[in-house]
């Protein structure tokens, strides 16, 4: 048994405490919104994010970080991406040298081009900071569904280690040092998944949403390479397989926020609609400038901004996309 908290109680935070509680552990599960812990304690259920699920009483619900943070194997940063730097920043003094840190959430910080873990290794440089991720909706896991994820981590042991503590009949984890690819995909998809979820909201079919998975992950794949991330971490699970659950379920908030969109709500009615932080938005902008840092082209994430930031009609970003000029689909190297 290993002594596991998980930082952030939203709807991922709260389905992994149960996942790791299930595993034999013993968990400590924080929010700094102390309405959010009164109402898992007396409640013992997320009424909002996860109804249904019920949170055992063995699962320790608190606001206190120091107890959170002091004396424990693991700890789970699941709060939302934005939020990142600010919580890093506050736990700093707290964690022990060598502690592990995995995070959860998905994003990149838009002023700095930063990824969530080296966010993580500036603020808390004492911490040996690691990834979970994976198409992984906190809906299915909290109820126990079966899925699949990766975890980085710099050194095989550390990737083996949280491995252990996640791994079991319903959720198998694999392990890849490819940290970058990693982030990299699980942040980029949801910028193309709001691109489907316009498409849905516009009325297009499922001919149209398997276009934008497979030209999205082929953007993905291009600017992920020319950073330095794996081609094979690009097209597996936190990769091609995170951007095909995004892109199709109910479940997805980058999708949903997407479709409102396509219906004709703006950014912001559409982001109070979804009611929870859509992180595509956030790594939308950062995404455009990284294309064109590397110089590398995202014609999709180009319109998704343009509908996001610069107030164009998503039938015209559609058109635009339809009627660019002419190209091969690998590049010309086949007809060699």
């Amino acid at each position: 048994m290993a002594k596991v908290s998980v930082v952030g109680a939203g709807s991922w935070g709260t389905a992994l405490a149960l996942l790791l509680h299930k595993n034999g552990h013993e968990v400590i599960l924080w929010s700094v919104i102390k309405e959010e812990v009164e109402m898992l304690r007396m409640k013992r259920e997320h009424e909002s994010k996860l109804p249904g699920v019920r949170i055992p009483e063995e699962v320790i619900v608190t606001d206190d970080l120091q107890v959170t943070l002091t004396d424990r194997d693991l700890v789970v940063l699941a709060v939302p991406s934005p939020f990142t730097r600010s919580t890093a920043h506050s736990m700093k003094e707290m964690v022990k040298d060598g502690q592990i840190i995995v995070n959860v959430a998905k994003g990149i910080e838009e002023n700095t081009l930063m990824t969530l873990s080296e966010i993580i290794e500036e603020e808390i440089p004492q911490a040996n900071v690691a990834v979970l991720s994976g198409p992984s909706h906190a809906e299915e896991v909290g109820r126990g569904l079966p899925t699949t994820c990766v975890v980085g981590a710099r050194t095989r042991e550390t990737a083996e280690y949280i491995q252990g503590l996640f791994m079991c009949p319903v959720f198998r984890v694999y392990t890849s040092p490819d940290i970058l690819g990693i982030e990299l995909g699980g942040s980029l998809k949801n910028v193309i998944a709001l691109a489907a979820g316009i498409a849905d909201g516009l009325g297009c079919g499922d001919n149209t949403k398997a276009a934008l998975i497979t030209r999205g992950i082929a953007e993905i794949k291009r600017l992920g390479i020319a950073m330095g991330a794996h081609a094979e971490t690009l097209t597996g699970l936190s990769g091609i397989g995170d951007l095909i659950v995004t892109c199709a379920s109910q479940h997805s908030r980058n999708r949903k926020a997407g479709y409102l969109m396509g219906q004709g709500y703006t950014m912001q009615e559409a982001m109070d609609e979804v009611k929870m932080v859509v992180e595509g938005v956030y790594s939308a902008k950062a995404a455009l400038t990284l294309s064109e840092k590397y110089q590398i082209d995202m014609p999709i994430v180009t319109e998704v901004n343009k509908v996001l930031f610069e107030n164009k009609k998503p039938v015209d970003a559609l058109s635009e996309l339809m009627m660019r000029v002419k190209k091969d689909e690998a590049g010309e190297n086949l007809w060699k």
